[in-house]
């Protein structure tokens, strides 16, 4: 029996394990960076090893220093999580021979599915329909579009889209690079895109004793950059002989590599083609949705297994309908680029159950796995994921809506996350209609479903003043009851100016005996305002506006929306001048390559040096044609958004 389990993982997973763990009376133990040392998986276990650095080489990603963590603390077994080290057969061998229980397959299992050349090779000769594939080198002999991808490795990282063969080296050489930063290893395979396909997934678990269930399938479409952003469970619309499909191959390729616990099989899914992806020899992330439809706990289930537990020989039957969104500090209509910075309120309202169902069994339900709290920090290091929120329900449309509603009424101040856009995806007639795949948000407006300039931004704006005018007020040590602005005569009306979603956004007004007059709002009378919240009447209609001021910023929340305003000053001070031609850092991150030399010649777009944030590589390239005059990046450098990497001469600008 398993007394005492290290997460070798962090933030959400490792939260939802210790959930689990305290239900069967484990102990626990974290490990943690010194980026993650208030962390609040780092606070919940009841053990917890520092593991010194923040770059995830030196952290989570090494092997010894976890195992020794185990053996230091009195652990007898390790859990992986997702990500880092969790489908690296080494690690799980190392952690064998330390005589520890390892929570997940054989060594050789993670082995076999570890490479996707040898996989895909494994999973044709047991009977699983596959697509071709081929070497980068010979990718000219598949039919295009193809799509790179890294052999050891998942998540989006290392896969390109090539749409003609004169792109192929270059796609390469970048998906190469990014594999082998991610992974340790830069093999890619190339195979043919199966555009406007189904991304459909199949979850398992097997015990040692030879009983494999497949527990349903789910639908991953809705991804961005080749990663998940909506799952749900069972996927709509599947016709029944393709889901036996699904089901039958899912059983044959864990059959055919001796697995132990759970784990997944995806697919491509278009029409009646059904196409074998990759095995993940782990948990997914997106597991809550089969917990909720299946009434399972799909952590117990991998301890009980790893244990020696027997699973019955049928396993439980499905019952409604589950919807996750991934809720990620990014910023979708700027290129989905991550975002960092301090969460000053995080509210999801609503929440039936964190990291697992509620008791009872509930038919409907709000769950919440997140990996922050008010006051965490989003740090640059590591994935940009805050939380995953999931909703349960007797039918797929009901568990839309559930969900769509809490995350439109979450309060979530800090960085810019994609909270906007899952609400307008689960609304989406598209995704109601069960027809999207995993080219939807290629092309799906990330401001579709608004009229720009949003009117709920003016009127968040106008909140907002009224509010900052209120705590002025509220703060004054003389007379502090009269409303700002307050004149026995008329005169200039107050102005505040914002920068909002849309840029500036300038509010002015005047607080009179007959109450609120405020340009550009006609029909807009003030009922009450405090430093924390404002009532509007508008056009009849009583608007609640609540309102956060933060040292940099303030969120106003609303049934119209939410919005993140910056206050502009009303003098500003001198701005500091940059050189024509300045290459900005678009965001806090680590210089990984450096592809010109100063004076070198550069072309329109050509890609100047590659910075690292977030797991991700982001390219700043040349805007305009010129001449390199300066640089200031060398790989290794860790700079801050809005560092002058380089400055580009062009012709206009030179003498």
């Amino acid at each position: 029996m398993i007394g005492r389990l290290l997460v070798a993982n962090r933030a959400e997973i490792a939260r939802r394990v210790f959930r689990t763990c305290r239900d069967l009376g484990i102990e626990t133990v974290a490990v943690f960076s010194d980026a993650d040392a208030s962390a609040p998986h780092a606070a919940e276990a009841d053990h917890a090893v520092r593991l010194p650095g923040t770059r995830p080489a030196d952290t989570y990603l090494d092997a010894a220093a976890i195992v020794a963590a185990a053996l230091g603390t009195g652990a007898d077994a390790v859990h992986p999580g997702y990500g880092f080290l969790s489908e690296n057969a080494a690690f799980a061998r190392a952690v064998l021979d330390a005589g520890l229980v390892w929570v997940g397959p054989p060594p050789e299992a993670i082995a076999a599915m570890g490479a996707k050349i040898g996989a895909k090779a494994l999973m044709a000769a047991a009977g699983v329909p596959v697509l071709p594939s081929a070497a980068p080198g010979s990718a000219a002999d598949l039919p295009f579009p193809v799509l790179l991808k890294a052999s050891a490795g998942g998540g989006g990282r290392g896969m390109r889209v090539v749409r003609d063969p004169s792109g192929l080296a270059e796609a390469a050489e970048a998906a190469g690079r990014e594999a082998l930063a991610a992974f340790g290893d830069g093999t890619l395979f190339a195979e043919p895109l199966l555009e406007g396909a189904r991304h459909v997934e199949v979850q398992i678990v097997a015990d040692a004793h030879g009983t494999v269930w497949a527990l349903g399938e789910r639908d991953c479409s809705i991804q961005r950059r080749h990663q998940k952003v909506v799952e749900e469970a069972p996927a709509p619309g599947l016709a029944p002989r393709v889901r036996e499909e699904l089901l039958a191959a899912a059983v044959k390729a864990a059959e055919a590599i001796g697995y132990v616990g759970a784990g997944t099989v995806e697919f491509l899914v278009k029409g009646d083609t059904v196409a074998f992806l990759e095995m993940n020899t782990r948990l997914q992330v997106e597991h809550p949705v089969t917990e909720c439809v299946y009434g399972v706990d799909l952590v117990r289930l991998q301890l009980e297994v790893a244990e020696g537990a027997r699973l019955p020989a049928a396993p439980p039957g499905p019952s409604g309908h589950a919807i996750e969104a991934r809720l990620y500090a990014e910023d979708p209509a700027d290129g989905w680029r991550p975002q960092a910075g301090t969460l000053g309120l995080f509210e999801i309202p609503g929440v039936d159950a964190r990291f697992g169902p509620p008791p009872g069994g509930a038919a409907s339900g709000l769950r919440l796995d997140s990996g922050v709290e008010t006051g965490s920090r989003v740090d640059v290091h590591y994935d940009p994921m805050l939380a995953k929120v999931i909703a349960w329900a007797p039918t797929r449309a009901a568990a839309a809506r559930r969900l769509a509603a809490a995350l439109a009424r979450a309060r979530v101040h800090g960085p810019v996350t994609n909270r906007d856009l899952l609400v307008r995806v689960l609304r989406h007639e598209t995704f109601l209609a069960g027809d999207a795949h995993t080219g939807f948000l290629e092309t799906f407006d990330p401001a579709d479903g608004c009229e720009g300039p949003p009117r709920h931004v003016a009127l968040s704006a106008l909140a907002a003043a009224l509010a900052l005018a209120a705590g002025r007020r509220a703060a004054a040590p003389v007379m502090g009851g009269l409303p700002s602005g307050w004149r026995n005569v008329p005169s200039e009306p107050q102005r505040t100016a914002f920068e909002g979603p849309a840029g500036r956004v300038e509010v002015a007004y005047r607080l009179t005996r007959a109450g609120l007059s405020a340009e550009g709002f006609d029909g807009v009378t003030l009922v009450s305002a405090t430093p924390a919240r404002v009532v509007l009447e508008v056009a009849g209609v009583r608007r609640r506006f609540e309102v956060a001021a933060y040292d940099d910023a303030v969120h106003v929340d609303s049934p119209l929306g939410a919005a993140r305003l910056t206050p502009l000053p009303r003098l500003p001070e001198p701005a500091a001048r940059l050189a024509p031609g300045s290459l900005l850092a678009p965001m806090p991150g680590t210089v990984l390559r450096v592809a010109v030399t100063p004076g070198a010649r550069v072309a329109a777009g050509q890609t100047i040096l590659t910075l690292e944030a977030m797991k991700m590589e982001h390219e700043v390239r040349a805007p305009a044609a010129g001449v390199l005059s300066a640089l200031n990046a060398a790989p290794g450098l860790q700079v801050a958004a809005g560092t002058v990497l380089a400055v580009i001469e062009t012709a206009e600008e030179t003498p």
